[in-house]
């Protein structure tokens, strides 16, 4: 496609819209197979490998762990939307357990439907509202941690009941916050009336979580997991535990990139793990819940050839890309759901395999205190907005209302970005507007997509997050 047509599109098309039509255009021009609708015919844009051959120092790295482990405990300390478990007092106050039930949903909104399309009863959303059990809430208790024993996920309210705001979309649901991932630290701050759900604050995210899912301990016993040494990091999308026939609970159990899981240190080298030999596999050691809700720590294997590493990835620009296209094709999960994840799930758990925590909603991320940011308000003019994408580099990450992009590189000067979206639109030819829906982690350019039919998705853009600090804003002053 020549350099005038990425041009053309960059101008005219919707955001999510240009992509489908840039990958038309070139379906049409290089007479490669059936028509795609998304950026590009070619397989090989569809590979880490051709955007790291376009980087410069691209194996270098870029951020230290001691700036990182830096960068990470300035998050805890100034970001509101993080949570550190550590700091918090031994008894906990009702009022702020109260202020973050509020914060997250006090009673749900009308105008919902269920799975079927059909209108959510009111006596169900009251249900809903009354199940919080919000008069129980104590003027103090002690507080109380657990660990997270398998993937789960995080509601609105206490209940698996799906909501959506049309009758016929129901990918969407309302009531699914995130997920939480096996060996993940929570606070236990309240229960639901009906006793099945507990809401906990972990280190990202308060929410509402099963009981099944979490094993309670103490203190010591949660933080001294989390610490634990040595131990392996989740480098794939996700990997499996080996298939345990004595533990159900520990057989083939999944973890997902960046969860970091202790061995089990001191151990004989010969001696089974539910009768295997452990030489081909690691040992390590999962929390599980027993009969009564307790936590207990129990050894399960991960093969020697799943994608796991001694330590953190080091934070290069040829990781982030490499990290990232681990998720290419992976079905878009709002709130986690559909055993995925969203567009924020992904650049933070992209992040993650490198250590580098981050907020968990595009609405934190993109104002983070303690991340390098540049933001832009509907006072901000076309001009500044270009400047800003020119200087863009692999690992940055942009934001729209509601979405966020991750640069992995350039071609003819245009940026390009992976993205975990529902789709994409833009203007064809004809100045119509075409709307692709995708519903994965896609690789698309960035310059045609528009926000809807006047409004691209630069003209849109609230922040750009550079979780590699700009040197030159580390830099002091000149004399």
């Amino acid at each position: 496609m020549t350099h005038e047509r990425v041009r053309f599109l960059s101008a005219a098309l919707p955001a999510w819209a240009a992509c489908a039509v840039l990958l038309s255009s070139c379906a049409e021009e290089a007479q490669q197979g059936p028509p795609r609708g998304v950026i590009t015919t070619e397989e090989t844009l569809l590979t880490p490998e051709f955007w790291i051959g376009r980087l410069e120092g691209a194996e270098t790295i870029v951020m230290e762990r001691a700036a990182i482990d830096a960068q990470n405990a300035k998050l805890l300390e100034l970001d509101p939307s993080m949570h550190d478990l550590r700091a918090i007092p031994t008894t906990l106050r009702g009022e702020r357990v109260a202020e973050l039930l509020h914060d997250l949903a006090d009673k749900p909104d009308p105008g919902l439907y269920d799975e079927s399309g059909n209108l959510l009863p009111v006596p169900t959303l009251d249900a809903l509202a009354g199940n919080l059990d919000l008069a129980a809430i104590p003027a103090e208790q002690v507080t109380r941690y657990g660990l997270v024993v398998h993937r789960a996920d995080l509601r609105t309210f206490p209940s698996r009941l799906r909501a959506f705001r049309s009758p016929t979309n129901s990918d969407i649901d309302r009531f699914q916050e995130s997920a939480l991932f096996p060996g993940t630290p929570v606070v236990i701050a309240h229960e639901s009336g009906d006793g099945d759900w507990w809401f906990v604050i972990s280190p990202r995210y308060a929410a509402w979580i099963e009981k099944q899912h979490v094993a309670e301990g103490t203190a010591a016993e949660v933080f001294g997991y989390v610490d634990k040494t040595p131990y392996r990091i989740v480098t794939g999308a996700t990997v499996r535990t080996v298939f345990n026939p004595e533990l159900h609970a520990l057989s083939e159990l999944q973890l997902d990139m960046g969860v970091r899981v202790p061995l089990l240190a001191g151990r004989d080298a010969d001696l089974p793990v539910n009768g295997q030999h452990p030489y081909s596999a690691h040992v390590i050691e999962l929390p599980v819940r027993s009969e009564e809700g307790a936590l207990r720590l129990e050894p399960a294997l991960l093969q020697k050839n799943a994608e796991t590493a001694n330590d953190y990835l080091p934070l290069t620009r040829a990781n982030i890309v490499r990290q990232g296209f681990r998720f290419l094709g992976e079905r878009y999960g709002w709130g986690h759901s559909y055993n995925g994840r969203d567009c924020s799930g992904f650049v933070s758990e992209v992040y993650r395999s490198m250590g580098a925590m981050m907020p968990r909603n595009t609405s934190a991320q993109s104002v983070s205190p303690a991340l390098d940011q540049q933001r832009f308000g509907r006072e901000v003019g076309s001009d500044q907005r270009l400047q800003a994408i020119r200087s863009l580099n692999a690992g940055d990450l942009v934001y729209i209302p509601g979405h966020v992009m991750m640069v992995i590189g350039f071609i003819e000067g245009e940026p390009w970005v992976i993205h975990d979206t529902t789709g994409i639109s833009y203007h064809a030819d004809e100045g119509e507007m075409v709307r692709v829906q995708l519903n994965a982690v896609s690789v698309t350019p960035l310059m045609p997509l528009q926000f809807n039919e006047t409004e691209s998705y630069v003209d849109r853009m609230t922040s750009i997050v550079k979780i590699v600090p700009d040197p030159a804003k580390e830099a002091p002053p000149s004399l």
